[in-house]
This record gives structure tokens, sequence and C-alpha cells, in this order.
């Protein structure tokens, strides 16, 4: 079963929560939930945002253990894509090969910063997204 939750901060920023199920079909709706939730990016700016995000869910998907969770945390000119799992493996780059290997290339690669942090009951990996022109500043 997901989630959603809603929250704002004097208006500067936003956080938008969704569980993952186990299922790979998730992926799918995960982007359509985060369309939805991000409809004042530019087209070019929702579209980097997208692939980042279906990125890191199908990495969790493919490698981590439920439960999962998605966090999309917007300010001004930013937006923070944070993926939970119950695995405590940290995300590491693997060759490139016909089974994968080029997911976190290509958030490295869309992303200003990403990276991950350990817990004692999983992990985050998280990527940051710049759009100093695509953010409204009314978020």
């Amino acid at each position: 079963m997901s989630t959603e939750q809603v929250a704002r901060t004097g208006g500067q920023v936003e956080s938008l929560t969704l569980d993952v199920g186990t299922d790979v079909t998730e992926s799918a709706r995960v982007r359509a939930w985060a369309r939805a939730g991000l409809t004042d990016l530019t087209e070019e700016a929702l579209a980097d945002t997208i692939l980042v995000l279906d990125e890191l869910v199908s990495n969790a998907l493919r490698h981590g253990k439920a439960p999962r969770r998605v966090r999309l945390t917007r300010s001004p000119g930013r937006v923070r894509i944070d993926v939970d799992d119950a695995d405590r493996t940290p995300a590491a780059p693997r060759p490139p090969s016909e089974d994968g290997g080029r997911g976190l290339t290509l958030i490295d690669a869309c992303s200003s910063a990403w990276g991950q942090e350990v817990r004692d009951n999983g992990k985050t990996v998280w990527a940051e997204l710049t759009h100093p022109e695509a953010v409204s500043e009314s978020v």
C-alpha cells in the first residue's frame, strides 16, 4: 500500500513522499506521481528529474529491500530526490553490460550532486538537481 504526503514550510519548501511497492511496475506509478507533483518545472528540467528519479527507484527495486520510499524535496531552483530502502549495501557503480550498469553514471551526469547515507535500518540514495530558471518561486 502506498501513502502520499504533502508538507509546506513557509511557502519555500515542498516535500512529497510516496511509499513504493515491490512490483517492477511501481516505476511507472512513481513517474506519474512525480509528474503530477512537479507541474511548474520546464519540460527539460522535468525530463532530467524524471530520468534521475526513475534510475534511483529502479536501482532500489532491483538491488534494495522493502520497504522503499521516495521523497521529492523542492525549494526555489532545486529538487532533491531521496530513495530509501531497507538494504544496507551501498550503491556502487558497476561496469556497463547488457543487464545494466549505467544508472549511477546517468545520475551523476544529470544531477548537480548525489550520494548516499547508510543507516542501521537501510540506506538512502539521493540526488540533487538545480534548475534556477525552472522552479517557480511560489513553490
